[in-house]
Order: C-alpha cells, then structure tokens, then sequence
C-alpha cells in the first residue's frame, strides 16, 4: 500500500499505512502484550468466484501479465501471484514493468522484469487474458493508467493486489464494480472514488472482470483462486498444498483491523519511530541462491523491512543476477557479508508458511510489538503474537 511515501527511512512502510488510516492513539505504545490479530472466521463463508478462463485469440493456455513501475512497486504483492502461477503451471507468466530495466521493489529488493509494457504490447498487440496490478509508490502513474485501461478496452481479466486497487480505481476501470484493498486505507478509497462499490470482510472480490485483493498477504488466496479459474479446483488445491497454503477462501474479518487495530498500528508506528532515533537500523541481508523460492524470498525480505528496526538487501556471493525457482531474475543489493548485521536464508519448503517463521523470529529479535506492527502492514490474520 503505497499511496503516502513513508515518514522518514526508518518509520517502515506501516506507519505510512498508520496515518493514512487516520490512527492517532499511542496509548499501546507501552503494551508489551499486543493482541492477537484474528483469524479469518469459518462463520463468515462469502463466496467469490473469477469467472472460468475461456479461450482467445486461438491461445491453448493464457497470457497472465504481472505489471508494476519501475520507481517503486510493493515487492510481495508483485512476486507472490508469479510465484504461485508458475507453481501451478496454468499460463504463460511475464513480469512487466512500465519502463526499461529494473524495478526498484519497496519496501526490498530489485528485480528485472521480462518486458516492458512496449515490448509486451509489441509481442502480445491482442492483449493479455490477466492483468494482475500491485500496490505502487504512485497510484496515479500516467503509463500504468494508460496500459491498465488499454488492457481493460482489449477484455483483459484485472486483479489487483492489496492497494493495486487504487490504481485500477484511478484509471477508472472500477467504476459501478465491487472492489476491496488494504484495510489501513478503507476511508481513503470511500472518499476518493465514491463511484466504486468497496466491500469488506473478503479476502478478495471478483466482480465480472475485475478482482481486487486485500491487504499484501491476500495475494495468496487470490493467487489461488486465479489458478481455480484457470485450471480447475484440483489444480489449485494441489499448487495450494504445494505451497503449504490452508486454502483460498475469501472469508476476512477485515472490519476487526480498524479502528481498534488501527490504534495499536499507530503504537506500534510510534515506538519504531522513536526507536529510530536511538538504534541504528540493523542491515538485514537475504540470500539469494538460483532455484531459491521468490515467494520465501519476498515474505522474507518484505517483512524485515516493516519493522523500522532494519534495512533488507539481496545478498549474494557475487553481483551476477540470480534466478529463483520459477525464473524470476533478482539483482543482489550486496557481496561483502561483513556490511552486513545478519545474513538469513529463507526456507526452501512450504513457502506460505515463511511469513510465520519470519515473525517469530522478529518477535525474538524486536519484540513482540513490532511483529504485531509488521502483521498488521500484512494484513495477515494468521498472527498469533
């Protein structure tokens, strides 16, 4: 969620989400037991189904498009749907960014995408069957805009990750449909795109041709859910095994995040703020080795990073690029392992599970507060503090 740049480098990503919110309480700021966040609830079963993947243009499986800009686009949300698609096998999948050469990913990371939008439009002038959209530093960006409602005008299927949603809403594409985003920016979207339908409580939403995510963590489910539209239920229950994935419901208790989720946002935004006055961020590096699993590496690196308490890079023994397990080409941030506090190496095994290894971990580290903080940036309801 990116449509406020962050209060200074060591004030994560979250408390930008914080003030957009409208969280002003520090009351919790003290609090060294958080509350649990909640669980999505078996009672609440909404159901949403992507329409069936129908054939066009002759093609025997579809074109599924991952676009970002290159100045900045949210690292989970854009590597999460690649990941999970390529496990699944279902299309041709094809990291795109607006522009040449590498895509500077927040709040980590940098990544070389396989084309940009005028070499996909050049190789594809039919258009792609998905469209999938993260968050970005600039919701408003002229070239995603543009693209977006060019893919749209050509029957492109839209799914947007987390605040990806601001994007499809800006370029109008939105308007009259059922939509949903990141829960710290609920009276944001209300307010500004009023003609839009915004839905809580779900996971994700599929109305007709546009699908919109949750908060970051929500990329799981709706990446699932998309590879059931394509490839059939038994397809998605074995890539969601695969990935150690419970399952792909939409159910979410997303109205239980804010307000009094958002308070303890604003607290935990507070105590990394003041922390950063007085501890040196810790400089965080993730392995990167070929055949490494993006969606282990992105939970990984993504995290670190929201807690105000490290910087993440790539790091790897040389500055070669490195392609991960289902051929994403990585740019390592680092060499020297001693320019570095510590050096961790995602899990190669069940990657869903990663983000709860890596906030256990952070909870040992930081305390429990910040893991808290860092869970709710997810909008993860799996956290158990």
């Amino acid at each position: 969620m990116f449509h406020l740049k962050p209060v200074r480098n060591r004030l994560g990503l979250v408390a930008a989400a914080c003030l957009v919110a409208g969280c002003s309480s520090v009351a919790a700021a003290q609090s060294s037991n958080p509350p649990r966040l909640p669980m999505s609830g078996a009672a609440q079963a909404p159901i949403e189904h992507i329409l069936p993947y129908q054939a066009r243009f002759g093609r025997q499986r579809p074109v599924i498009a991952i676009v970002g800009i290159n100045a900045g686009t949210e690292l989970t949300d854009y590597v999460i749907p690649y990941g999970i698609l390529q496990q699944a096998a279902v299309g041709e999948v094809i990291t795109v960014a607006t522009g040449e050469g590498m895509m500077t990913m927040r709040p980590a990371l940098h990544i070389q995408p396989q084309a940009s939008v005028a070499e996909f439009d050049r190789r594809f002038p039919e258009g792609a069957d998905y469209i999938v959209v993260p968050a970005v530093v600039r919701h408003d960006d002229p070239a995603l805009l543009a693209w977006v409602k060019q893919q749209a005008a050509k029957g492109g299927t839209l799914v947007s990750i987390c605040d990806g949603a601001l994007v499809l809403a800006s370029s109008g594409v939105l308007d009259g449909h059922r939509a949903t985003a990141h829960w710290a920016t609920a009276g944001y979207p209300h307010k500004t795109y009023p003609q839009v339908h915004w839905v809580d409580d779900r996971r994700y939403v599929a109305d007709g041709r546009i699908v919109s995510s949750a908060g970051i963590s929500a990329a799981v489910p709706t990446s699932l859910a998309l590879v059931e539209a394509i490839a059939g239920r038994a397809r998605a229950a074995a890539t969601a095994a695969v990935i150690g994935a419970p399952d792909w419901s939409a159910a979410h208790d997303s109205h239980r995040f804010a307000p009094k989720f958002g308070r303890n946002l604003a607290a935990f935004a507070a105590t990394e703020y003041f922390n950063g006055w007085f501890h040196h961020p810790q400089s965080i590096g993730v392995t990167l080795s070929p055949g490494a699993d993006e969606i282990a590496i992105a939970f990984t690196a993504d995290a670190y990073a929201r807690t105000g308490r490290a910087k993440a890079y790539a790091f790897a023994p040389n500055p070669a690029p490195v392609t991960t397990l289902h051929g994403l080409t990585l740019l390592p941030d680092r060499t020297d392992p001693n320019a570095l506090t510590r050096i961790v190496t995602p899990a190669s095994d069940t990657s869903a599970f990663t983000l709860d290894r890596v906030l256990a971990e952070i909870t040992r580290l930081y305390g429990r507060q910040t893991a808290y903080g860092v869970a709710l940036g997810f909008e993860y309801p799996g956290y158990h503090g």
